[in-house]
């Protein structure tokens, strides 16, 4: 598995999007944002789904589980 604060990073920096813009889209504060992007804490469930929703992609895809 990749970091997944990276992996959240990726997403984000791929869609072209800030971190302040990505908490206004999302309801989710920079705050957060910016310290799961670092690793500092862990995200629970609900924002992972909630992230991975908004990009239209899978969970394990935002936090870069590889299931092989």
């Amino acid at each position: 598995m990749k970091n997944y604060g990276e992996e959240m990073k990726y997403h984000r920096v791929k869609s072209n999007l800030s971190i302040r813009k990505l908490a206004k889209l999302t309801g989710i504060s920079n705050e957060n944002l910016s310290r799961w992007e670092r690793g500092v804490v862990l995200p629970n469930i609900d924002f992972c789904v909630k992230l991975a929703d908004f990009y239209g992609i899978s969970i394990d895809e935002l936090i870069g589980r590889d299931n092989v």
